[in-house]
Protein backbone atom coordinates (compact mmCIF):
# COMPACT_ATOMS: atom_id res chain seq x y z
CA UNK A 1 0.00 0.00 0.00
CA UNK A 2 2.91 2.37 0.60
CA UNK A 3 4.12 1.83 -2.97
CA UNK A 4 0.83 3.19 -4.29
CA UNK A 5 1.18 6.31 -2.12
CA UNK A 6 4.77 6.86 -3.26
CA UNK A 7 3.98 6.33 -6.92
CA UNK A 8 1.10 8.83 -6.81
CA UNK A 9 3.32 11.49 -5.21
CA UNK A 10 5.75 11.41 -8.17
CA UNK A 11 4.70 13.76 -10.96
CA UNK A 12 3.77 11.85 -14.11
CA UNK A 13 6.41 13.62 -16.23
CA UNK A 14 9.19 11.91 -14.24
CA UNK A 15 7.99 8.44 -15.14
CA UNK A 16 9.46 8.74 -18.67
CA UNK A 17 13.10 7.66 -18.83
CA UNK A 18 13.95 10.19 -21.57
CA UNK A 19 12.79 13.01 -19.33
CA UNK A 20 14.87 11.68 -16.45
CA UNK A 21 17.97 11.42 -18.64
CA UNK A 22 17.47 14.98 -19.90
CA UNK A 23 17.01 16.23 -16.33
CA UNK A 24 20.23 14.51 -15.21
CA UNK A 25 22.16 16.19 -18.04
CA UNK A 26 20.73 19.67 -17.48
CA UNK A 27 20.13 19.86 -13.72
CA UNK A 28 23.02 22.29 -13.10
CA UNK A 29 21.87 24.63 -15.87
CA UNK A 30 18.33 24.56 -14.52
CA UNK A 31 19.50 25.34 -11.01
CA UNK A 32 21.54 28.30 -12.29
CA UNK A 33 18.65 29.70 -14.29
CA UNK A 34 16.27 29.43 -11.35
CA UNK A 35 18.67 30.89 -8.79
CA UNK A 36 19.99 33.65 -11.06
CA UNK A 37 18.35 36.63 -12.67
CA UNK A 38 18.10 35.11 -16.17
CA UNK A 39 14.30 34.81 -16.13
CA UNK A 40 13.91 38.42 -15.01
CA UNK A 41 16.28 39.73 -17.67
CA UNK A 42 14.64 37.68 -20.42
CA UNK A 43 11.18 38.90 -19.45
CA UNK A 44 12.38 42.52 -19.40
CA UNK A 45 13.95 42.20 -22.84
CA UNK A 46 10.82 40.58 -24.27
CA UNK A 47 8.60 43.25 -22.68
CA UNK A 48 10.79 46.02 -24.06
CA UNK A 49 10.75 44.60 -27.59
CA UNK A 50 6.99 43.93 -27.56
CA UNK A 51 6.29 47.36 -26.07
CA UNK A 52 8.44 49.15 -28.61
CA UNK A 53 6.87 47.20 -31.49
CA UNK A 54 3.36 47.95 -30.18
CA UNK A 55 4.21 51.63 -29.78
CA UNK A 56 5.57 51.89 -33.32
CA UNK A 57 2.69 49.84 -34.74
CA UNK A 58 0.14 51.95 -32.89
CA UNK A 59 1.76 55.14 -34.15
CA UNK A 60 1.64 54.02 -37.79
CA UNK A 61 -1.93 52.74 -37.43
CA UNK A 62 -3.00 55.98 -35.79
CA UNK A 63 -1.44 58.01 -38.59
CA UNK A 64 -2.99 55.93 -41.37
CA UNK A 65 -6.46 55.20 -39.98
CA UNK A 66 -9.30 57.70 -39.72
CA UNK A 67 -10.70 58.65 -36.32
CA UNK A 68 -13.24 55.87 -36.24
CA UNK A 69 -13.41 52.90 -33.88
CA UNK A 70 -10.20 51.51 -35.43
CA UNK A 71 -8.48 54.78 -34.56
CA UNK A 72 -9.38 54.15 -30.93
CA UNK A 73 -7.76 50.69 -31.11
CA UNK A 74 -4.67 52.22 -32.71
CA UNK A 75 -4.54 54.81 -29.92
CA UNK A 76 -4.88 52.07 -27.29
CA UNK A 77 -2.09 50.07 -28.97
CA UNK A 78 0.11 53.16 -29.00
CA UNK A 79 -0.53 53.84 -25.30
CA UNK A 80 -0.01 50.19 -24.35
CA UNK A 81 3.29 50.00 -26.22
CA UNK A 82 4.54 53.26 -24.76
CA UNK A 83 3.67 52.24 -21.19
CA UNK A 84 5.21 48.79 -21.61
CA UNK A 85 8.61 49.82 -22.90
CA UNK A 86 8.92 52.85 -20.62
CA UNK A 87 7.98 50.63 -17.67
CA UNK A 88 10.88 48.36 -18.55
CA UNK A 89 13.24 51.34 -18.72
CA UNK A 90 12.08 52.50 -15.30
CA UNK A 91 12.50 49.00 -13.86
CA UNK A 92 16.05 48.83 -15.21
CA UNK A 93 17.01 52.16 -13.66
CA UNK A 94 15.21 51.60 -10.36
CA UNK A 95 15.84 47.89 -9.74
CA UNK A 96 18.37 46.23 -12.03
CA UNK A 97 21.22 48.76 -12.06
CA UNK A 98 21.20 49.37 -8.27
CA UNK A 99 21.06 45.61 -7.68
CA UNK A 100 24.07 45.09 -9.96
CA UNK A 101 25.95 47.84 -8.12
CA UNK A 102 25.12 46.27 -4.76
CA UNK A 103 26.44 42.95 -6.06
CA UNK A 104 29.67 44.59 -7.26
CA UNK A 105 30.19 46.37 -3.94
CA UNK A 106 29.46 43.15 -2.02
CA UNK A 107 32.04 41.26 -4.13
CA UNK A 108 34.62 44.00 -3.53
CA UNK A 109 33.96 43.93 0.21
CA UNK A 110 34.23 40.13 0.28
CA UNK A 111 37.56 40.29 -1.58
CA UNK A 112 38.83 42.98 0.80
CA UNK A 113 37.78 40.99 3.87
CA UNK A 114 39.43 37.81 2.56
CA UNK A 115 42.62 39.81 1.90
CA UNK A 116 42.52 41.16 5.45
CA UNK A 117 42.02 37.63 6.83
CA UNK A 118 44.96 36.36 4.78
CA UNK A 119 47.15 39.20 6.07
CA UNK A 120 46.07 38.51 9.64
CA UNK A 121 46.86 34.81 9.27
CA UNK A 122 50.25 35.59 7.73
CA UNK A 123 50.93 38.11 10.49
CA UNK A 124 49.93 35.53 13.07
CA UNK A 125 52.45 33.03 11.66
CA UNK A 126 55.13 35.72 11.69
CA UNK A 127 54.38 36.53 15.33
CA UNK A 128 54.66 32.84 16.22
CA UNK A 129 58.10 32.68 14.56
CA UNK A 130 59.24 35.78 16.49
CA UNK A 131 58.00 34.29 19.76
CA UNK A 132 59.80 31.00 19.04
CA UNK A 133 63.04 32.87 18.30
CA UNK A 134 62.73 34.84 21.53
CA UNK A 135 62.45 31.59 23.51
CA UNK A 136 66.01 30.68 22.52
CA UNK A 137 68.43 31.43 25.29
CA UNK A 138 70.58 34.50 24.75
CA UNK A 139 73.78 32.42 24.98
CA UNK A 140 72.56 30.07 22.24
CA UNK A 141 71.55 33.02 20.12
CA UNK A 142 75.03 34.60 20.46
CA UNK A 143 76.67 31.31 19.48
CA UNK A 144 74.47 31.08 16.41
CA UNK A 145 75.31 34.64 15.47
CA UNK A 146 79.06 34.00 15.90
CA UNK A 147 78.87 30.89 13.75
CA UNK A 148 77.08 32.73 10.95
CA UNK A 149 79.64 35.59 11.12
CA UNK A 150 82.50 33.13 10.91
CA UNK A 151 80.88 31.47 7.84
CA UNK A 152 80.54 34.82 6.07
CA UNK A 153 84.17 35.76 6.90
CA UNK A 154 85.44 32.47 5.51
CA UNK A 155 83.38 32.94 2.38
CA UNK A 156 84.78 36.49 1.94
CA UNK A 157 88.40 35.28 2.36
CA UNK A 158 87.96 32.46 -0.16
CA UNK A 159 86.91 34.88 -2.88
Amino acid sequence: MTEDNESTSVPPMFTDEHVLEWMEEHVTELRQSVSGQRILYESLVISFVVGLAAHIGGYFLLASLPREPLGLLADLLLAFGWSLWTGVVVAVFVQIIPQAKRRQIRQALDAYESLQRAKAQAGGKRKIAVVERSRIRPAERKQGQKASRNRTRKADKSR
